[in-house]
């Protein structure tokens, strides 16, 4: 099975779990209060159905539209735009007979039900699998800027220590470029010295400029030789397996960073290579760089542990029992809510750049995995759940936000708002979701033709 049809299934079983549990958020309290509700739908119906069953009042079904889900409550102005209901009078089972307290909580249901399902499964994962990371205090010698154009952008040089974002300090290594992204200062360690720095507004403009440089840090790697190649001009050099550098024409050169400049500042000469071999003495090569800046020698690897080993940076394991893993999950879901609500308030202003990352169905399929992986699906399904609780809960018409709107609006004022001025305002709400939902795809498109 290709890479693409695995993110696809993952992305529609995904998709469809949320709709399904969503829509029960409503269906369950509007059940319990005892409204009627005429359709239970995955996807939408438009025109037909690919299957449909009635069960006691409701017609349950499966739409051919991928692009959402609803359920058809008596006596409410929602996407089937049924207006003609709306002109009889209101029965005791209708959605606008109900006290509106009763009604707010039908309305608030979906995204509770996408909130808890987020927390549930963040509660499941840390039980099962718990926690594994490099807290960025545990960098030796800090980070490596591998995209030097986005460091000098943002201010961090390799070797720097990223201690805060906002005044909050970065925990996690994995953590960090999320938090420069949301933040709007830093602090970082260089040379001994703390020193503040400003998150240019553009920052995430810059970064989606070219997608393949958003994760430009990474850990710093010792340059370790693997083999040298019989077609390297460094062939009889006196290279062997396992040779580690340590220094090149007397400047230190531990890491693949500091090798690298060396080598670009030493095109077309000989250098002196001190190295550290497998048996642990040391001895100097005389190599040649070519013109591209190159040795000719494949590097080795270095898992995280053997990372780890050599002190470069610390693993540290959190394994939680049942109980444990109840806050744990909490917290995470709180956090990712949070972190959700930054990219959007940078979203929503134009100086960021941050718009031309609005993504559309492509997008949200390239966060899953393209192999079949349960942790990346669940982790995947909770971050798209947080996502689809908070943008429905935005005062939008047309969303379950809009809708709550309006009940607050009637339950502080005493006066609810007329069905004609709900139906219009579901009209102007469908339309700018529609203008959304083409401008997200479309960013997607571009994407896909011209970079």
């Amino acid at each position: 099975m290709t890479p693409i049809a695995i993110k696809a299934i993952q992305f529609f079983l995904s998709l469809s779990l949320l709709i399904v549990l969503h829509e029960l958020g409503h269906f369950i309290p509007a059940k319990i209060f005892k409204t009627r509700v005429e359709k239970f739908y995955l996807f939408f119906d438009v025109k037909f159905s690919l299957f449909k069953k009635k069960i006691g009042e409701t017609v349950y079904g499966i739409g051919w539209l991928p692009l959402g889900g609803y359920v058809k409550i008596s006596g409410m102005i929602d996407e089937s735009m049924d207006t003609e209901q709306m002109k009889e009078e209101p029965k005791p089972w209708e959605f606008r007979s109900k006290p509106a307290w009763q009604r707010l909580i039908i309305m608030l249901g979906g995204v509770t039900v996408n909130f808890v399902l987020a927390v549930i499964i963040y509660i499941g994962m840390a039980y099962s699998y718990g926690d594994q990371y490099i807290p960025m205090s545990s960098l030796k010698d800090g980070v490596w800027v591998i995209e030097k154009s986005i460091g000098d952008e943002v201010g961090i040089q390799t070797g720097d220590k990223i201690i805060s974002v906002d005044g909050n300090e970065v925990k996690t290594f994995s953590s960090a470029i999320m938090e420069l992204i949301n933040g709007n200062s830093f602090t970082i360690e260089r040379d001994g010295q703390r020193i503040e720095k400003e998150i240019p507004v553009d920052f995430i403009s810059t970064l989606l400029e070219d997608e393949d440089k958003m994760r430009f840090l990474s850990f710093r790697a010792p340059f370790i030789v693997n083999q040298v190649p019989d077609t390297s001009h460094n062939k009889n050099a006196g290279f062997e397996p396992k040779d580690e550098f340590l220094a090149i024409n007397g400047s230190t050169a531990v890491y693949r960073d500091q090798v690298m400049s060396l080598l670009d500042s030493n095109k077309g000469k000989d250098i002196d290579v001190l190295v550290k071999r497998e048996n642990g003495t040391e001895a100097h090569v005389t190599a040649q760089v070519n013109s591209n800046g190159k040795l000719g020698l494949q590097t080795a690897p270095l898992t995280m542990e053997e990372m780890q080993e050599r002190g470069i940076f610390s693993i540290e394991t959190q394994k939680y029992s049942f109980m444990e893993a109840i806050p744990a999950g909490i917290n995470k879901g709180v956090s990712t809510l949070s972190s959700y609500v930054k990219q959007l308030k940078k979203i929503f202003n134009p100086e960021t750049g941050a718009y031309k990352g609005v993504g559309g169905f492509a997008a949200i399929g390239g966060l899953f995995p393209d192999t079949w992986n349960w942790a990346a699906f669940w982790s995947t399904t909770a971050f798209i759940s947080i996502i689809l609780a908070f943008m429905n809960i935005l005062p939008i018409p047309a969303l379950d936000g809009g809708h709550v709107a309006f009940l607050l609006y009637e339950m502080v004022t005493g006066r609810k708002p007329s069905d004609k001025f709900l139906e219009y305002a579901q009209m102007i709400g469908f339309f700018l979701l529609i203008a959304l939902l083409l401008f997200a795809n479309g960013n997607d498109l571009y994407k896909w033709l011209f970079k």
